[in-house]
């Protein structure tokens, strides 16, 4: 594991940089199962690379089915704005039934590329009745991707990353304004999956922060700790020798946190979740280290199978 060089002049956001980006409802899920499958070849973890793009197939599915959902109307907008709050709050929102029916088509979609003891999960959530699906979307909605019935946790979340994809790509980038905490999301609240350079074509040396719930994503400064705000004299980068430092760990020294940056500037093909899952050895190197993740990874879930 390698620090990369000091982060020295970086630029910052000008006035004709987009602060937030919402999701590209047509290609974001298709372009990460691409990516899954271009990461898959000669990976150790190829089938399970192979199967996540299944599942990013299966999201993308369920978002070209999904019809318009309830949005915020102006009223609630400007309030939102007036009190510096995300328009469609994770844990506080009244989600739409159509997240369910995401559920389903995605259980149908990965069903044939699953292992005997995903079908085995697949067919169990299949027969959960609607207040125990939402039971476990509250779970996934509080990030307590761990417990009994872990293993269905991957799949929910999958199918709430659609739904949430679906609410951020009707607002639009123009409705979403950054909120006084930098560290969350301004279209739901969620913490991070990972940081982006190269997420805005305009700007391709800015750093996004990158939702693990809506995909969206919202302009911060780099070198500057997403956990804690510290700044760059806290801040090192790591990544694991020969890999070119397309992904690396952000680490903080004061808070003992850290997040991966994706560049995306380096590989116009990476993606954000994606390329978190597929450099998972990173994660280890990082975590011995003694820092700590600062973010989740919504489909990453410690004993899930």
């Amino acid at each position: 594991m390698t620090t990369l060089l000091e982060p020295g002049q970086i630029p910052q956001a000008s006035g004709d940089a987009p602060r937030v980006l919402a999701p590209d409802a047509q290609d974001v899920f298709a372009h990460r199962a691409r990516r899954f499958a271009q990461l898959a070849d000669g990976h150790p973890l190829g089938d399970y690379l192979r199967f996540m793009g299944r599942l990013a197939q299966a999201q993308q599915k369920a978002l070209d089915a999904m019809p318009a959902v309830p949005v915020p109307d102006d009223a609630a907008r400007s309030q939102s704005r007036q009190h510096g709050m995300p328009l469609v709050p994770a844990q506080s929102w009244k989600r739409d039934p159509a997240w369910r029916t995401a559920l389903r088509t995605i259980l149908a979609e990965v069903g044939p590329a699953a292992s005997e003891t995903a079908a085995a999960t697949l067919k169990a959530i299949g027969t959960l009745e609607d207040a125990a699906l939402d039971g476990l979307a509250e779970r996934v909605l509080r990030t307590e991707l761990y417990g009994e019935q872990a293993d269905k946790l991957t799949f929910v979340a999958a199918a709430l990353q659609v739904y949430w994809t679906k609410l951020a790509a009707q607002l639009g980038s123009a409705a979403l304004q950054p909120l006084d905490v930098p560290g969350v999301c301004p279209c739901c609240g969620a913490l991070p999956a990972v940081s982006v350079i190269g997420a805005s074509p305009e700007v391709p040396g800015l750093r996004y922060l990158h939702c693990s719930l809506c995909n969206s994503e919202w302009h911060m400064t780099r070198a500057q700790c997403t956990a804690c705000d510290a700044g760059e004299s806290a801040v090192a980068y790591q990544h694991i020798e020969g890999d070119k430092g397309l992904v690396q760990a952000e680490t903080c020294d004061v808070c003992k946190s850290y997040l991966k940056l994706v560049r995306r500037d380096k590989d116009a093909s990476a993606d954000p979740v994606a390329d978190d899952l597929a450099t998972l050895a990173l994660d280890i190197l990082v975590d011995e280290s003694g820092f700590s993740r600062s973010g989740p990874n919504l489909l990453l879930v410690p004993g899930g199978g």
